[in-house]
């Protein structure tokens, strides 16, 4: 095992523009794409550290401890932290949602496989959601009314991901997010993961897992109307369409021998699709938000 002396020495490289989904494309406002850009760097140090290889357990805690001690003010300042606590400062915002995120990394440092659907996506509450509520909170949203499909969106967006990266997750990390009753209750095995072409079995538990996500997709198709910032509600149309054509692909497609996601022009398209049906519906928003306050309500 490695014995890296910071987060920054485990990074992989990886950037914004490498991630499936967009991160602080060009729809959001330039004066809040700083913050959510320091806020996936930040991010994006922990998990490296989380993926990395060569790091033991022990290591891995160790290095997350100090991301998040150095965004806190609780330990030695850290590359990797100044910029989002900066951002943090100005807007008078806390910690909270990147401190969640490395939760989610400590449990993937402890953590390869899930019993359920349910153990899923408490993983989720700590991997994913915390993402949509940061930018939420960025742009001055109300919790009480976006968070809930918020939630929903950001807990299918990291089941895709799974989904699309299943292989390499099992065969770089013996990582396994497929809840293992859903492969018990089709006679697949974790062992199938391994194989170049997904057998019938595997084929079918990554159905009924598209199948959940695009559930989720559902439950939080509202969000963009909830919300105030145009542009904002844009960019999550966007990410909600390209979500529910990448959920469909994969209960066509094996994330095994084909290629799921779509090329640039056509994600371009699809992405258009839904921002244009979020502004056909922008003239009549006060409606349907008063409705989701009162079906909060009863």
């Amino acid at each position: 095992m490695t014995s890296l002396d910071s987060a920054t020495a485990a990074r992989s490289g990886k950037g914004h523009r490498d991630e499936n989904f967009p991160v602080a494309s060009h729809l959001i406002h330039p004066r809040h794409r700083g913050a959510i850009l320091a806020f996936y760097y930040y991010v994006r140090a922990g998990d490296d550290v989380a993926d990395h290889a060569g790091l033991s357990p022990e290591r891995k805690i160790e290095l997350l401890d100090g991301l998040a001690d150095a965004l806190t003010g609780a330990g030695p300042s850290d590359p990797e932290a100044e910029p989002l606590k900066a951002e943090l400062a100005v807007r008078r915002l806390p910690p909270r949602h990147a401190l969640e995120l490395l939760d989610a990394f400590r449990m993937d440092a402890r953590k390869n496989r899930y019993a359920d659907w349910d153990e899923l996506i408490h993983y989720c509450r700590y991997s994913a959601m915390p993402v949509g509520r940061f930018v939420l909170d960025v742009h001055g949203e109300d919790p009480a009314r976006v968070y809930g499909p918020s939630d929903k969106i950001c807990a299918a967006l990291q089941i895709i991901n799974h989904l699309q990266d299943c292989g390499k997750d099992y065969r770089n990390n013996d990582r396994v997010y497929l809840p293992q009753d859903t492969l018990d209750r089709y006679g697949a095995t974790v062992s199938m993961l391994g194989e170049a072409k997904a057998p019938p079995a595997l084929r079918a538990v990554i159905r009924e897992l598209a199948e959940g996500c695009l559930r989720l997709l559902d439950e939080g198709a509202s969000l963009p109307d909830l919300i105030d910032d145009t542009r904002l509600a844009m960019e999550i149309a966007a990410i909600h369409r390209l979500a529910v054509v990448l959920s469909k692909g994969l209960l066509e497609r094996d994330p095994l021998s084909e290629k799921v996601h779509h090329g640039k022009a056509a994600f371009a398209l699809f992405a258009l699709r839904g921002v244009a049906a979020t502004l056909a519906r922008r003239p009549f928003r006060g409606r349907i938000v008063r409705a989701a306050i009162q079906g909060a309500k009863s």
